[in-house]
């Protein structure tokens, strides 16, 4: 029997603590750590790539390489992390969205690295984010945006690491699945809004959840609708609620041809 889902996240979020602490012994922080602008020279401080690939006229395919994740289990026998994330490239995806998370995803840093050596596309750090540590971690690895969960975070611990990615000039994808989660990701600020369309009580999944909630979101804030998108007729649907982007994973991974997967997405997009 599975636990519930308010227990999975509970689980997760302890196993994240953990971890980072365990990351941060092995590789503190230096007593100040770099700023925006300390980061890489080819990367300006202004830069928003993630954003300005998501702000266009047409809808936006966010494509997400996972090996597993707890609800489907294993989602391919050998992914191949650089020739899948070359292929969303070739399929015409706007942006990369790389889970990291280890102990219930199977990924790691590592991946974002290595997916920030194999395409140009704005990479964006999938995790359980909790400390501002695993911010300059992201930046460090490439990443140009991170993604900061509602449900995970209180509204102080919210608004702090929201302010604090910024100013490492990593852009905010910030994930709700409600209205009062809506509500309070607006309250800081958020310019990028993500709806889970995954309901965290049972894991069932209703891209309907993402439709209800677009009446509350305000014009110049970006919408992204995620989780169980499969086909350019569900692209289109959304398109027409004013969604932005969306971000697929498990469809993609299971694609025997990622790059014409992405494409079929695209072409539910204009």
């Amino acid at each position: 029997m599975s636990l519930p889902a308010t227990s999975v996240l509970a689980r997760i979020l302890s196993e994240t603590r953990a971890e980072v602490e365990r990351r941060k012994r092995a590789r503190p922080l230096p007593a100040q750590p770099p700023a925006a602008a300390d980061a890489p020279t080819d990367v300006p401080a202004d830069a928003r790539p993630f954003r300005d690939a998501l702000a266009g006229e047409q809808m936006s395919v966010i494509a997400e390489f996972k090996r597993r994740s707890p609800s489907a289990g294993a989602l391919s026998e050998r992914p191949q992390l650089q020739a899948t994330v070359r292929a969303y490239a070739r399929g015409g995806a706007a942006a990369v969205s790389i889970l990291t998370e280890g102990p219930n995803f199977d990924g790691t840093l590592e991946d974002l690295l290595a997916a920030r050596q194999a395409c140009a596309l704005p990479l964006l750090r999938k995790d359980f984010i909790i400390d501002p540590y695993q911010l300059h971690e992201a930046r460090a690895a490439g990443a140009d945006a991170v993604l900061l969960i509602v449900a995970a975070l209180a509204p102080a611990a919210l608004a702090t690491l929201y302010t604090q990615a910024r100013a490492l000039s990593l852009d905010v994808l910030v994930e709700v699945h409600d209205r009062d989660e809506l509500h309070d990701a607006l309250a800081i600020g958020a310019e990028i809004v993500g709806i889970n369309n995954r309901d965290l009580r049972d894991f069932s999944v209703d891209v309907s959840r993402t439709e209800a909630l677009m009446d509350d979101i305000p014009n110049g804030t970006i919408a992204v609708s995620e989780s169980g998108i499969a086909d350019a007729r569900q692209v289109r649907r959304l398109r027409d609620r004013g969604v932005s982007a969306v971000l697929v994973g498990e469809s993609l991974m299971r694609a025997a041809d990622p790059a014409a997967a992405v494409r079929a997405l695209v072409a539910g997009a204009p």
